[in-house]
């Protein structure tokens, strides 16, 4: 394939830059909401049809384990990502294809390795995890099934990866919406008519994924431009590209590991005060998900953005990107905050109709939505470093000052004065401590990278 001028999915390196930024954003915004409702509508299935045990199998210890796996290779997709979006942006063809094939095949690979490993230690996980015995028959057939299937839906979330990475984030949006629309009636054929219980979500979940794999192979097998899959090309992946991708994906896997394993310890403590503060938590963390969603979202953008722009020799526009993006989150933000501040008691009044609990739900979110603001710059500077392939230091300041602080609050504030209050506080703590850190860094590192650029 020559190097050449290529017609781009979108205007990332040459449009208005808070427009573009704005049709990038929604598709993916829209796609997590799709995602919880689908999540939501999953569990009601499972609940009403097979009961308690069957949503405990699906909901409990399983999806701990999952997450994890899944988070952690939704890290490694990003790699892909950013190297795709920066030889897009640099209109490389050759090497956009090289990205392509080579990321396509690791995500093949980590998926038979993922597979296999789930299906093996499924039931030590489980245990591990102290799975109550009367769901650990049901939640093992849950996992087994769950990861046999792990190279579809490996595939899936890196094809959809690549595709955003050159600037296309619709078509992500649509698969995700076919899958999650087929996936429910699945659930009732396999749940409720087959009575197959958590074992039938799980085969209704697997046969979603493969669905949303088949529709990346074919349009990436359609595509006419640089991004075109060649199924024969799969197996001559480039050894560059391979630990290129890699050495980008893998701290932001580990990353999203050790958030999970920081807000497990949150939890934890959480629940030694009692089933009151632990409903009224759980209402909370499905409202803040909201926060989360957008955040993630803007985060996303960012990278692609930057990475593209980065790629195109475009260093000015890749940091207004930035700054824009910033400011498009930061409304965003504040604007929940004000919204779940004023209708907190509203919210949680869905939830629960206990009063005791709704007031100390009430409490929690006011007292957290007041620092949104500051994790905002977290999510935008290390998205904006992570689209200059600059990813150590980012992932260090993340464990250390994000996840092993965290960890450290709570270990060591609350023995001091045990309250809600006190564990709630180790988010702003850590979330002011990142973002300073990453302020600093980020002035350091482009003020290094400009010199290096007018060096050479």
């Amino acid at each position: 394939m020559k190097e050449g001028k290529q017609p781009l999915a979108n205007q990332i390196t040459e449009g208005v830059i808070w427009k573009q930024i704005l049709l990038f954003f929604f598709p993916i915004l829209l796609g997590s909401l799709f995602q919880q409702l689908y999540n939501t509508a999953d569990a009601i299935i499972v609940g009403r049809c097979a009961g308690k045990e069957a949503l405990s199998a699906v909901g409990g210890s399983t999806a701990s384990v999952i997450n994890i796996f899944v988070g952690f290779f939704m890290g490694i997709s990003s790699g892909a990502t950013v190297v795709a979006a920066h030889f897009y942006g640099g209109e490389q063809e050759n090497e956009v294809a090289k990205t392509v094939h080579t990321s396509l095949l690791i995500s093949l690979c980590a998926g038979v390795l993922l597979g296999a490993l789930g299906i093996v230690f499924a039931p030590d996980m489980l245990r591990l995890l102290k799975t109550p015995e009367n769901i650990f028959g049901q939640s093992l057939g849950y996992m087994r099934i769950y990861f046999a299937a792990a190279p579809a839906n490996l595939f899936y979330i890196m094809g959809a990866g690549i595709l955003r990475a050159v600037g296309d984030s619709k078509r992500p949006l649509y698969f995700l919406i076919v899958s999650c629309l087929v996936n429910i009636p699945l659930d009732f054929l396999f749940v409720e008519g087959f009575q197959m219980a958590a074992e039938g979500a799980a085969v209704a979940t697997v046969l979603s994924q493969i669905l949303s794999a088949v529709m990346v192979f074919v349009v990436l097998y359609r595509e006419k431009h640089s991004y075109r899959l060649i199924p024969r090309e799969l197996f001559r992946c480039s050894g560059k590209i391979w630990k290129r991708v890699l050495w980008i994906g893998i701290p932001a896997g580990l990353q999203s590991v050790t958030y999970g394993l920081s807000n497990s310890v949150v939890q934890a403590k959480v629940n030694s005060f009692g089933t009151d503060n632990i409903a009224a938590w759980s209402a909370y963390v499905k409202l803040d998900g909201l926060y989360w969603m957008t955040v993630s979202a803007m985060g996303i953008a960012v990278t692609t953005f930057v990475g593209q722009n980065i790629g195109a020799g475009k260093a000015e526009r890749a940091r207004k990107s930035m700054w824009e993006c910033m400011a498009m989150t930061m409304v965003m933000a504040g604007v929940l905050t004000i919204f779940f501040y004023a209708f907190a008691e509203f919210f949680f009044g869905i939830f629960v109709e206990d009063a005791g609990v709704i007031s100390l739900g009430v409490s929690q979110l006011r007292f957290l939505t007041r620092f949104y603001l500051i994790y905002v710059i977290v999510e935008i500077l290390s998205g904006a470093l992570r689209g200059m392939e600059c990813v150590v230091a980012p992932t260090v300041i993340s464990i250390l000052l994000v996840c092993v602080l965290r960890v450290a609050w709570v270990e060591i504030a609350t023995p001091i004065r045990n309250t809600m209050e006190t564990v709630m506080m180790s988010y702003p703590v850590t979330w002011t401590a990142a973002s300073a850190a990453f302020i600093i860094y980020y002035i350091y590192y482009t003020k290094k990278t400009a010199k290096a650029k007018g060096r050479n």
